[in-house]
């Protein structure tokens, strides 16, 4: 007996695709070599958590959202690895993120500012009163958390225009906060100035392999003798000084373009913030 025809909808393409399937993304896991590879996987898994958890940005939120629950020690032992190689892993994210960027530019070109992040608790390491440089409709001056030293690359996006995708941070703690971190766990006071001039040594340092110059900008704040006068054992760097700018040497063999290993420090005008 012949068995009736049951007509199935069909769920495949009528006319095969001819784009390629995309690459996989190995960004997370090129940034957990750092560690060991006993801690490695966890801290991919951690940092896919970190972009999938909602509300509070915590560890625990990371941990949940990147299903890593059973291994809650383990990943607090993976968090305290990360920031301990902190200079390594951004290495690592500046080669496979700002290589192919800056393929076409004549120059890198960073940002350093510092921004505030707002923190609950007592218990917060290094938290403390900070100035609020977008206080909204609450107006109010001031704002409990963190306070991070960052260095970012200037790209140019086609819809945006300039964006700065940020490449490593340095947590700074007011001198009269330190007294409430444990002496064990308690860092060396350091100013906004002496952390942003060793963000952009590191750039020197993990970017130099691309030659090209280097330049940094920054808002009056920066501009300041700290600053400047580090830079200048970096090579080919002078002062201008009537617009407080500091401005590659040029070339000798070509006016047009300063060399390859060039710093230059520029101050925006306040009008121009």
């Amino acid at each position: 007996m012949a068995l009736p025809h049951v007509h199935r909808p069909r769920t495949d393409s009528a006319t095969p695709s001819s784009h390629p399937l995309p690459t996989s993304c190995h960004w997370f896991s090129r940034r957990a070599s750092a560690l060991d590879p006993r801690s490695a996987p966890r801290l991919a898994g951690l940092l896919v958590g970190a972009i999938l958890a909602r509300g509070r940005r915590t560890v625990t939120s990371w941990i949940r959202a990147g299903g890593l629950s059973d291994a809650f020690r383990p990943c607090d032992t993976t968090v305290s690895g990360a920031g301990k190689r902190t200079d390594l892993i951004a290495a690592h994210r500046a080669h496979g993120v700002v290589k192919p960027l800056v393929t076409g530019a004549t120059r890198l070109v960073f940002a350093l500012d510092d921004a505030p992040t707002e923190r609950y608790g007592p218990h917060v390491q290094g938290a403390g009163a900070h100035h609020n440089p977008c206080p909204g409709p609450a107006n109010g001056p001031f704002v409990y958390g963190h306070v991070w030293v960052v260095l970012g690359l200037l790209a140019a996006h086609p819809t945006w225009g300039a964006i700065a995708l940020p490449l490593l941070a340095r947590l700074y703690v007011r001198q009269k906060n330190l007294a409430s971190i444990a002496p064990k766990h308690r860092p060396a006071f350091r100013t906004k100035l002496e952390l942003a001039v060793e963000l952009v040594r590191w750039a020197k340092v993990w970017l130099g392999f691309l030659g090209k110059p280097v330049w940094v900008v920054a808002d009056g704040a920066y501009a300041r003798a700290a600053l400047l006068k580090p830079l200048i054992g970096l090579p080919d760097t002078e002062r201008h000084g009537k617009n407080r700018i500091w401005t590659p040497r040029l070339n000798p063999e070509s006016r047009l373009a300063p060399c390859a290993g060039s710093v230059m420090l520029g101050a925006v005008p306040k009008g121009d913030r």
